[in-house]
C-alpha cells in the first residue's frame, strides 16, 4: 500500500474509534467548571476552571494586543467554535459589528475564550433552560461575549457589566449559558438567558462565590434567591423579575429562584438544581454538610473541610468515581491466578473502563442485568480540552495567570502551563483535530494514545497515570523557578525578553508531553499486536 493509503486507512480507524468512544450517559450539554475563592485555596490564589466536553474546535492561539483608530468597528461571529485552523473561516458568519475600543488585551482565544493579559479568567457550561427563552435574533452567542470581555476587561465584574450591557443593547443569541469569571481578588458564577421570541435582548443573574468557598457549574442554572441589595455579592439584569413574570414563569408569589424560573428541569428532567457532578463534588468537599441527592437544590457553593490546590482541582476533572458506588466499572469483575504462588485474587476486569461504549454497556447488561449502571463521569472521551486557571495577585499578571491546559480526555492527558504573558503556541496547537485525523494537529499526539489505553485499560493506565503524574509535578514543581527566571529577565532584559522565556518555557513543555504520548502510542500498538 502507498504511505497516503496506509494514512487514510490509520486516519479512519481512529476517527471510527473515537467517535465511538461514547460517554456512558452522554447529555448533549457537556461541560464542568469548579471555582475555588482565594480564601479557600492552598495559596491565595483564585482559580476558575472548564472542561469542553464536546465536538468543539481544539485549535488555541494567543491573540495580541491593538490598538485602534477613532470610529473603528469589531465583527461579532458565528460559528468561531467549529473552524478547523486559526485561519479558518468555513461557515464563519458575521453577525452584527459594535463600536471598537481603542485598546484591547492579549487573550487565549480557546473555543470558549478563557484568559487575558490582565489575570481575567473564564470557564463556561451550558446551562441550555427553556427553549421558549431562545431568540435567534439576538447578536451575541456566549463565546463572543466572553472573547469581547477579555479584550476589553481587567476585572470579573467589569466583564460581568459589559457582557449585561451588550446583551440588553445587541442581544443575545445563544441558549442558556453560565460563565465562571475570576481574577486575582474574586470569582464569580454568571448565568444568563435569552427574553423569548418577542424581546432581542437577555436576562442574566451572577453571585460572588465567597472567598472561602468552593462552587462548581455542570450544565444546570444553579443560582436561586437573588439579594440584589447586597450589591458586593450579587447582580442581575434590571428585567430579572419581570421577564419571569411576562412569560410566566414566576408568579410573583412565591419566593423567586433564578433556576426555577429560567432553568425548568435539569437535562435529566427532573426539576432540581443539580446532578452527580454538582453532588460529587461539593458533598466531598464538604461532607459534614449531609448533602442528599433527594434535595431540590443544594448551595451553589460550599465551604471545602480542606483548602484546595491547583491539583486538587486537576483530580476533580479526572474523576470517574472510581472507588465509590458511582463507578461504572465497580460489578465487572474476574478471578485471577498468580503464577508462582498459586493464589487466586478478584480484581477489576483489564477490559474494563469507565469510558466504556454504549455497545459494551449493552453486553455486559445483556449477560448479567444491572452489571454496568450509566453515571456521567466529570473525566469524559468527548472532551476537547479543559482548563485549570489560577489567578495570583501577588504576582506580575504575566506570570501569576497560568492556565493549566490539556487536550482531549482530562482523565487521561498531560496538563501544560501557558501563562498570561506566553505571547505564542506551537503551530500543532493552531490547528484542530475534531474535524479529522490529522498528525500535524496536536489532538492526536494525545488522543491516540488515550483511545489504545482503554482497550485495556486496566494494564495501561499504569504508564498513562504515571506520565500524567510526572508532567503534572513537573509543572508544578517548576513553577517558582520559572516565576524566579521571569522576575530576573525583566530585570535585566526587559518584560519583552521575559515573556519570550515564558512562551520558549511554554512550547517546550508542550513538545515533552507530544513525544511522551507518541512514545505511549507506539507501546500499546506493540502490546497489542496479536489483537485486543
Amino acid at each position: 500500500m502507498k504511505i497516503s493509503s496506509i494514512l487514510f486507512f490509520i486516519g479512519i480507524t481512529f476517527s471510527q474509534l473515537s467517535m465511538a468512544q461514547q460517554t456512558l450517559l452522554h447529555d448533549p450539554d457537556c461541560c464542568t467548571s469548579i471555582m475555588v475563592g482565594k480564601a479557600a485555596s492552598t495559596d491565595g490564589s483564585v482559580m476558575t476552571s472548564h472542561t469542553c466536553d464536546s465536538w468543539y474546535r481544539t485549535w488555541v492561539n494567543v491573540v495580541p494586543a491593538a490598538d485602534y483608530a477613532n470610529d473603528t468597528v469589531m465583527n461579532i461571529y458565528h460559528g468561531r467554535m467549529h473552524t478547523e485552523s486559526v485561519t479558518d473561516q468555513t461557515n464563519l458568519t458575521v453577525k452584527g459589528q459594535i463600536p471598537q475600543v481603542k485598546h484591547t488585551y492579549a487573550f487565549l482565544d480557546t473555543a470558549y475564550p478563557c484568559l487575558n493579559e490582565k489575570q481575567l479568567a473564564m470557564g463556561e457550561t451550558t446551562i441550555s433552560g427553556r427553549d421558549t427563552l431562545r431568540n435567534s435574533k439576538g447578536m451575541f452567542m456566549i463565546e463572543e461575549l466572553a472573547r469581547v470581555a477579555l479584550q476589553r476587561c481587567t476585572t470579573a465584574r467589569q466583564a460581568i457589566q459589559l457582557m449585561g450591557k451588550l446583551v440588553k443593547e445587541y442581544g443575545y443569541g445563544d441558549s442558556g449559558e453560565c460563565l465562571t469569571i475570576a481574577d486575582p481578588q474574586e470569582v464569580w458564577h454568571f448565568e444568563i438567558f435569552g427574553e423569548g421570541p418577542d424581546k432581542i435582548g437577555g436576562v442574566w443573574a451572577a453571585v460572588r462565590i465567597p472567598d472561602d468557598e468552593v462552587g462548581v457549574s455542570a450544565n444546570i442554572p444553579r443560582i436561586s434567591t437573588l439579594d440584589l441589595k447586597d450589591t458586593r455579592n450579587y447582580m442581575a439584569s434590571d428585567n430579572v423579575f419581570s421577564v419571569a413574570k411576562k412569560l410566566k414563569l414566576w408568579d410573583g408569589k412565591e419566593p423567586f429562584k433564578f433556576w426555577k424560573a429560567y432553568g425548568g428541569p435539569n437535562y435529566s428532567g427532573k426539576m432540581r438544581s443539580f446532578s452527580i457532578r454538582e453532588f460529587f463534588i461539593l458533598s466531598t468537599l464538604a461532607p459534614s454538610l449531609k448533602l442528599s441527592m433527594d434535595d431540590e437544590e443544594l448551595p451553589l457553593s460550599v465551604k471545602p473541610e480542606k483548602k484546595l490546590s491547583n491539583a486538587d482541582v486537576m483530580a476533580y476533572l479526572r474523576q470517574t468515581y472510581e472507588g465509590t458506588e458511582w463507578s461504572a466499572t465497580k460489578n465487572l469483575k474476574v478471578v485471577v491466578k498468580d503464577r508462582k504462588t498459586g493464589k487466586t485474587d478478584t480484581i477489576t476486569s483489564p477490559r474494563a473502563n469507565p469510558w466504556m461504549r454504549t455497545d459494551e454497556v449493552q453486553l455486559y447488561n445483556a449477560l448479567q442485568k444491572g452489571s454496568v449502571k450509566a453515571n456521567r463521569n466529570i473525566a469524559v472521551p468527548q472532551c476537547a480540552y479543559s482548563t485549570v486557571i489560577q489567578l495570583r495577585s501577588w504576582l506580575p499578571d504575566a506570570v501569576g495567570g497560568v492556565c493549566w491546559f490539556a487536550m482531549d480526555n482530562p482523565g487521561q492527558s498531560p496538563r501544560v502551563p501557558i501563562f498570561c504573558g506566553t505571547t505564542d503556541l506551537p503551530e500543532m496547537f493552531k490547528i484542530c483535530g475534531n474535524h479529522r485525523y490529522r498528525l500535524d494537529a496536536a489532538l492526536w499526539h494525545y488522543r491516540q494514545a488515550n483511545k489504545l489505553a482503554t482497550v485495556r485499560w486496566g494494564n495501561a493506565r499504569k504508564i498513562l497515570e504515571k506520565n500524567q503524574m510526572h508532567f503534572e509535578r513537573k509543572g508544578l514543581e517548576e513553577l517558582p523557578l520559572v516565576e524566579q527566571r521571569y522576575a530576573e529577565l525583566v530585570k535585566s532584559e526587559g518584560e519583552e525578553a521575559a515573556k519570550a522565556y515564558l512562551t520558549d518555557y511554554t512550547k517546550d513543555f508542550i513538545g515533552a508531553t507530544l513525544l511522551r504520548w507518541d512514545e505511549m502510542t507506539a507501546k500499546y500498538w506493540n502490546d497489542y499486536r496479536f489483537g485486543f
